[in-house]
């Protein structure tokens, strides 16, 4: 499931999605601001352009919201079910949840959406030996 081939592989590991060889963020911390978004123009092992037109990850913000939401039911489900806390202590989990996670967030709905595209092609994956 999580097996290089697959596109969860390459939503949760950052990695080209057509070759799964190459991360395609400049840095891998997510928690370096300024540098969260930056990423490669194109794969350096496959080739492929990564922005696929421009402004192409203006479709992930609807992804963003997806991936907000839920992790904004994680922090409710958690704070009420597990810590039974009152409804401010509820809504300070979520919205430190949503603070805290954000550049997660970014990065995950910017993998989600580009595995929308373009799909996994095992002849440009490198051969182990």
């Amino acid at each position: 499931m999580f097996s290089k081939g697959s596109k969860l592989y390459s939503i949760f590991t950052g990695t080209c999605p057509k070759c799964h060889e190459e991360s395609m963020f400049k840095n891998k911390n997510p928690y370096i601001l300024s540098e969260a978004l930056d990423m490669h123009e194109t794969c350096s092992n496959c080739g492929s352009k990564y922005k696929i037109e421009p402004s192409f990850f203006y479709g992930s913000m609807y992804v963003s919201y997806a991936v907000g939401i839920a992790f904004a039911v994680a922090a409710f489900v958690i704070s009420y079910f597990v810590f039974n806390a009152g409804l401010n202590a509820m809504f300070i989990s979520i919205v430190a949840t949503l603070v805290v996670f954000m550049p997660i967030i970014l990065r995950l709905s910017r993998n989600i959406w580009i595995n929308f595209f373009i799909h996994y092609d095992k002849s440009f994956a490198k051969s182990k030996k």
